[in-house]
């Protein structure tokens, strides 16, 4: 919030929902209004107490349920953080860099592993690619405002990256400059919960949920020219599909 700005609360006689319930309903639509920015620090406890003139278990409970809910992030020794959250239309397609880039986010890469192999029976069936062709694998972890949104391993013809190397932060940035740019793709997302390898990867606790998505990108043409399986942070990443009735 600006500092001009001040925070109030008044719990409503006529709700029968606990005072927490109320104050994090409040706060929850401060966030969603944009009041507070992702990475922006939340009052503390006792200053939310103080400043409201509720107790500090009641301050305590709110944040739990907005902890819960995916909007704040608790940092050990720091405080308490409006987690950033990527919401992605289902209809367009668009890279991960593009997204972040047009809500004001920094994106960047961790690369784990940018390499040359033999592409696997499934890869071969997918990439419609004969038995011993080669692949890209481009093993990274996705990062906005340098903070760990996704896992991700992307396939790609080696006949579209002959050099993995020259990949940098956008993988699509560079198949539009070698003209290789995927102009439709076909997504299937479901939850799945995170292994111990995954959740060191995420910074997340083992079990916790994850949106598995995988990704098949295709050419003008009809060939297809990646296919990309993504593990993503549920409580940062949020897709969104307009639907209508006809």
């Amino acid at each position: 919030m600006t500092a001009g700005e001040v925070l109030t609360f008044e719990p409503d006689p006529r709700d029968s929902s606990p005072i927490y319930m109320q104050l994090s309903r409040r706060l929850a639509q401060l966030i969603r209004e944009g009041r507070y920015k992702p990475d922006e620090a939340l009052p503390s406890e006792r200053v939310l107490a103080e400043t409201l003139n509720v107790s500090r278990v009641t301050a305590r409970s709110a944040i739990d349920q907005l902890v819960t809910q995916g909007l704040i992030v608790r940092r050990r020794g720091s405080g308490n953080y409006i987690a950033p959250m990527l919401e992605q239309p289902l209809s367009q397609l668009t890279s991960f860099s593009e997204e972040l880039l047009r809500r004001g986010y920094t994106p960047s890469s961790r690369w784990l592993e940018r390499k040359v192999d033999l592409a696997m029976t499934d890869e071969q069936l997918t990439l419609g690619l004969s038995p011993g062709a080669k692949v890209v694998r481009l093993e990274r972890l996705r990062l906005a405002d340098n903070v760990v949104m996704a896992y991700e391993m992307s396939v790609l013809p080696q006949t579209v990256i002959a050099d993995p190397m020259l990949v940098g932060s956008s993988l699509y940035e560079y198949l539009d400059s070698v003209h290789q740019a995927p102009v439709r793709a076909l997504q299937h997302i479901r939850a799945m919960n995170a292994q111990p390898l995954l959740a060191e990867q995420l910074g997340i606790p083992e079990r916790q949920a994850v949106l598995f998505i995988t990704r098949i990108g295709y050419l003008e043409s009809g060939q297809a020219v990646e296919l990309t399986h993504s593990y993503c942070r549920s409580d940062y990443y949020d897709f969104v599909a307009e639907m209508r009735r006809e």
